[in-house]
């Protein structure tokens, strides 16, 4: 089976991300995924840069991690595609498939309200994932779902409780939506649980992994891990 991560932040795209795009490849590599996708905050949530910045400059900041990311894919020997994490009041969505050039060319986005964003988005062809639906948080102030407006639904996220991962499984399987997982780590090889999705066959393009994702094909797994190596 090949193996992915889906859920990923890193510095200094993502504020809460403590090690670099090449941190973050490297283990990976290390540890026998075949590859990843880079899902730092985009510029509605915790952004590395000045919020106050023009759109497109803060756009630009965001996409300077995934580009490195790019140049490094074949250095490192991992492949490596990117997503957004896309934030609505501590409801979080990740959001997969659309390029640059869409993002630059659609600043409305930050004005439209989420649903009409989610609609847009989906229309132009992205994979949308709500991203640990049931996570208790103090920057969370209630649970909101969006069943009608994503794809599917991240039903294991090793930042959440193991009761909050059953929740988003009931929540998926009602409303018969697909399960995604991924590992949500800002710590690179210092995190002690790792998720992801894995397939049969490899991956070779974000189209790719939207297809099967969408045709259900992806298989969801976690692991731990112990100085930087999976014990299971």
């Amino acid at each position: 089976m090949y193996r992915y991560e889906t859920h990923l932040h890193s510095s200094p795209a993502s504020k809460c991300g403590r090690y670099s795009v090449r941190d973050n490849m490297e283990f990976y590599k290390e540890i026998g995924y075949d590859g990843i996708f880079l899902t730092n905050h985009f510029i509605d949530a915790n952004i590395g840069c000045d919020r106050t910045l023009p759109y497109e400059e803060q756009i630009e900041f965001f996409f300077r991690d995934i580009e490195e990311g790019e140049r490094l894919a074949d250095e490192v020997g991992i492949k490596f595609f990117w997503g957004i994490e896309s934030s609505y009041l501590g409801t979080d969505f990740l959001i997969y498939g659309l390029s640059k050039e869409w993002y630059l060319s659609h600043p409305e986005i930050m004005e439209v309200s989420r649903r009409d964003m989610l609609t847009m988005m989906a229309e132009n062809g992205a994979l949308i994932v709500q991203a640990h639906p049931f996570r208790e948080a103090s920057y969370i102030d209630h649970v909101r779902l969006f069943p009608y407006h994503v794809h599917a639904v991240e039903t294991d996220n090793c930042g959440n409780k193991d009761f909050q991962n059953e929740m988003a499984r009931l929540y998926a399987d009602t409303y018969k939506l697909h399960h995604s997982a991924g590992s949500d780590n800002h710590w690179a090889r210092y995190a002690t649980r790792l998720a992801g999705v894995e397939f049969e066959t490899p991956i070779d393009s974000v189209e790719d992994f939207i297809e099967r994702m969408k045709n259900g094909e992806a298989h969801t797994f976690t692991v731990n891990v112990e100085n930087g190596k999976i014990i299971n």
